[in-house]
């Protein structure tokens, strides 16, 4: 076979940058936001998904940039700037102008002028952002495009709010009804609904707010609240979190679950402005993610920690023991309002679903914990994965994560011949040629490849050959 007919183009290309790239996602389907049209409520296969579905000839090169899941749509940016979304639509979250749902992958149209760099997904809506394509260099801008629920509009609309005309807007993240954006001088703005603190603003509030900046940070309860430069940030069902640029970690919002990680609140179950969280004092903290009611956060070494909600496994330390804080009387709801240490090293990458939880290793494998019910978190079929489980079906170096409501997702990359090679060996796996493949994965050092080969012989062994979505796996397709 020809190295062109592998990657769909000529070699001319620098070698840093991926040949190549996958995208598989897998879990719950009700409303197709796994990619596959009417097959199954639940897929626990994760396969990738063909670029046949986003208009590309089977052997043309697709690489992709982003990846996001919301709580039943996903939507993903390719190389070219393009923006692609599937899945529930009942409030417009997929930017075609209707709130008719779509179980396979659509270009958003309103946005062929803007070159695409990132996308966010929250429970009913979706953010992007984005610069234009006509742009000769000389100036760097990066605007921010919103649609779905409370963003005004069924189509992506251009979205400055309390931020000056051309700022550089460097990331958004969307909770279940509120947004928060951050731009390049290291501020934050938010909108949304209030009812929680989850604005930020000192004070709660009922109906839909607009945008605002974030202007008081506390370090500490007893000493006045500062302006803080913020790194990352990220939203929860109704809390949200942000990382300074000296790697502390500021949550706000609900914290009825612990999900703040505050000993205590201050006022009630909340959290009015954003509050330094004191247990991760002098810990460097470089990623986090937010769930519906749980937070992780990873470090500059790679352990990664964890509080919250737990009454799903989504904190990855088990079910209930003395571990936890807090075990409500007649309640099931048990969590931690203490970061606890889950995974003391090894760890690139972590995304928080509604109540499940995905990293992936240095040493290239993925790990997935929570509620499990559909397959989002784990290959076992259990209810509640309590602990890190692998996440065997994806070939390729793993540069994003993304969880939803029950589903997830993976986006890969592929530099090197032997990359290349495996994602196209693992288009062609069948039941009948599995344990060949697996030979030669492990003969090559081919790890990834040869766990899919193992992971879904089992899969057919432990089904009796009666799978979650068997006409694929039987036909070899996508």
């Amino acid at each position: 076979m020809d190295i062109d007919e592998i990657i769909g183009e000529p070699l001319a290309r620098p070698v840093n940058l991926p040949t190549k790239s996958a995208i598989y996602v897998w879990g719950y389907n009700q409303s197709g936001q796994t990619g596959r049209k009417g097959k199954g409520r639940q897929l626990r296969i994760p396969k990738q998904l063909s670029p046949d579905l986003f208009g590309c000839p089977a052997g043309a090169n697709a690489r992709w940039l982003d990846i996001a899941c919301g709580r039943e749509h996903t939507a993903a940016v390719a190389s070219d700037g393009s923006l692609f979304t599937w899945g529930a639509n009942e409030f417009g979250q997929l930017g075609d102008g209707t709130e008719e749902g779509r179980k396979h992958p659509k270009k958003v149209n309103q946005l062929q002028t803007e070159f695409v760099k990132s996308v966010s997904c929250g429970a009913h809506c979706t953010a992007a952002i984005a610069e234009p394509r006509e742009n000769d260099g000389t100036i760097s801008t990066r605007s921010l495009w919103v649609w779905g629920q409370n963003q005004g509009s069924d189509f992506p609309r251009l979205f400055w709010g309390a931020f000056t005309p051309n700022t550089i807007i460097c990331q958004v993240s969307c909770g279940a009804v509120h947004v928060v954006a951050l731009s390049e001088e290291g501020l934050l703005q938010a909108w949304g609904y209030n009812e929680y603190g989850q604005l930020g603003r000192g004070f709660t509030c009922e109906g839909l707010q607009g945008p605002r900046l974030i202007t008081a940070y506390a370090r500490f309860l007893d000493e006045a609240p500062e302006p803080v430069k913020i790194t990352q940030v990220s939203c929860g069902e109704y809390h949200t979190a942000a990382i300074s640029e000296k790697g502390e970690v500021y949550t706000w919002g609900l914290g009825n679950m612990g999900q703040l990680g505050h000993c205590s609140l201050q006022s009630g179950d909340k959290e009015l402005i954003p509050r330094r969280v004191g247990a991760l004092d002098g810990i460097v903290i470089k990623d986090m993610a937010c769930g519906g009611v749980h937070t992780c956060a990873l470090t500059s070494t790679g352990a990664l920690y964890a509080w919250g909600g737990g009454q799903a496994g989504q904190l990855g330390l088990g079910p209930q023991t003395d571990f936890f804080s807090i075990s409500p009387d007649n309640s099931s709801a048990f969590f931690r309002n203490i970061p606890a240490l889950v995974i003391p090293n090894g760890v690139q990458l972590v995304a928080c679903g509604h109540c499940h939880t995905l990293v992936y290793m240095r040493d290239g494998r993925i790990h997935g914990w929570g509620y499990n019910s559909y397959g989002q978190a784990a290959n076992e079929k259990s209810t509640y994965a309590w602990y890190p489980s692998p996440v065997d079906w994806c070939v390729g170096k793993v540069r994003k994560l993304a969880a939803g409501g029950g589903h997830s997702a993976v986006l890969t990359d592929a530099c090197s011949l032997k990359e290349l090679c495996e994602f196209k060996l693992a288009d062609s796996i069948t039941p009948l040629n599995a344990s060949e493949i697996e030979d030669v994965a492990f003969r090559t050092g081919s790890d990834s490849l040869a766990r899919l080969c193992e992971r879904l012989r089992e899969q057919l062994i432990d089904s009796g050959g009666d799978c979650d979505h068997e006409d694929d796996i039987k036909s070899g397709k996508n």
